[in-house]
């Protein structure tokens, strides 16, 4: 099953580069954080999955990186899309690129979480139904 992928431009910042002048890895989880954002909250929330907005935790994250990345003034681009929906956590896989090149892979494990009782809660079927919509596998 081939689900949608979500894009994503990132706007880059002149200091995302290190001293060996490309983008440093730190800044690459900020570039997955907005663009996941952008999917699971806004989008989430106008499709059925909005009480994604009100807890989710980040319980892993793994990055591949495939090339060094420099400042792009245009940005670069994020592809997200869902890897696998289990009973209480999903993933959020990713890619960063631009018009040729990828320059990194990702995954994320996600956490629904209930703020008020303080502790993980399963995966809602409206949450279910919205990330299937980017389930790939």
């Amino acid at each position: 099953m081939t689900g949608e992928r979500h894009r994503y431009r990132c706007a880059m910042r002149w200091s995302d580069m290190d001293a060996y002048g490309h983008v440093n890895n730190v800044v690459y989880l900020t570039y997955l954080e907005e663009s996941r954002v952008d999917m699971l909250f806004s989008l989430g929330s106008d499709f059925g999955g909005k009480a994604l907005a009100e807890g989710v935790l980040v319980a892993h994250h793994e990055i591949d990186y495939k090339r060094p990345l420099v400042y792009h003034p245009r940005g670069v681009d994020i592809e997200l899309w869902v890897g696998s929906i289990k009973g209480a956590s999903f993933e959020i896989r990713y890619e960063v690129h631009d018009e040729a090149t990828v320059f990194a892979r990702a995954a994320s494990v996600l956490v629904p979480y209930d703020l008020v009782a303080e502790r993980p809660r399963r995966v809602s079927p409206e949450e279910r139904e919205f990330l299937s919509r980017y389930l790939e596998t």
